[in-house]
């Protein structure tokens, strides 16, 4: 049984999420940027391009989803040094991003809940520009001065019906691991997308499948990452609780592989957002305190 100190009661938590919007868009009616600072575009049109400077992900089905990941491959393109200049990488075109090339993903696990839309899987994301060993990081649609991580990353989901901007989303990537979940707007938005634990990893924020293979399921929304009981638990704090079961699934269907035929990373269409990336990273990388790995990379770099 673990303890953990000074937790804070759930109805203060809860207020302190609580999040108010000043737009939403949608990927045909989108600005060109959504955020001062912006390296990228949110007007992407209807291609895909390999050079792509897009910054909307979609998670709209096991075929369908996108991740952020650096624009530039080499060395110092960790995601904490990248984190604000991300672009978007889907499995599917269509969308005006960039492509992850076939092969790159050999685990994929589409969760459909009431609440919330998310992807846990496994590949070699070396080859969207994460460097080999880069246990990675988080990014959401907040960051340090509110205008996320990438600086302007939107998120559109059709799972609910029409598409539509989910406003609280996380995404963890690294080298050899990934997972994503965009909440539905609703007050449990903030709670079951919560972007305090960047430190904390895939496995604890995210509970699910993480194995080889590629499968689409009906879930429960299960419990908010952090909260336990009528207590939260809050990053630094002396003892760290271990994370929440995986929530129930059903209704789950395989399927051999998923793709779009780009096997290498070179390929470009018509009607996307393309151009070199400009800016550079700034604000604080994400990394563990001194000692600490990140559970994230936990169980496939020891």
């Amino acid at each position: 049984m673990f303890r953990f100190a000074s937790l804070i009661p759930l109805a203060l938590a809860s207020t302190v999420l609580a999040q108010t919007y000043s737009a939403t868009y949608l990927p045909s009616s989108a600005p060109k940027t959504s955020e001062e600072g912006q390296s990228g575009t949110n007007q992407c049109g209807t291609g895909n391009d390999q050079n792509s400077t897009c910054q909307n992900v979609f998670i709209n089905s096991l075929d369908d989803w996108c991740i952020f990941a650096p624009p530039e491959p080499g060395p110092d393109s960790v995601i904490g040094n990248t984190e604000r200049i991300e672009v978007a990488w889907c499995i599917k075109g269509g969308h005006g991003t960039r492509l992850i090339p076939d092969g790159a993903i050999t685990g994929a696990h589409f969760v459909q809940t009431p609440d919330y839309v998310q992807v846990t899987g496994v590949g070699d994301l070396t080859k969207i520009n994460i460097p080999q060993g880069d246990e990675g990081g988080e990014l959401d649609p907040h960051g340090a001065d509110g205008n996320g991580n990438p600086i302007g990353g939107l998120v559109f989901s059709s799972a609910f019906g029409d598409v539509q901007q989910l406003h609280e989303w996380t995404n963890f990537v690294a080298f050899n691991e990934f997972c994503i979940r965009g909440c539905k707007d609703s007050p449990q938005a903030p709670a079951l997308c919560n972007h305090i634990y960047d430190v904390m990893g895939c496995d604890w924020n995210m509970p699910g499948n993480y194995n080889s293979g590629f499968d689409s399921c009906k879930g429960d929304s299960g419990e908010p990452m952090g909260v336990y009981g009528t207590s939260t638990f809050f990053q630094g704090q002396p003892s760290t609780p271990s994370a929440h079961p995986a929530p129930a699934t059903t209704s789950c269907a395989t399927t051999s592989s998923i793709g779009n035929g780009l096997a290498v990373a070179s390929t470009t269409a018509s009607g996307s957002a393309s151009g070199s990336t400009s800016g550079s990273a700034s604000g604080s990388r994400t990394s563990a305190p001194s000692g600490v790995r990140l559970i994230l990379c936990y169980w496939h770099c020891v």
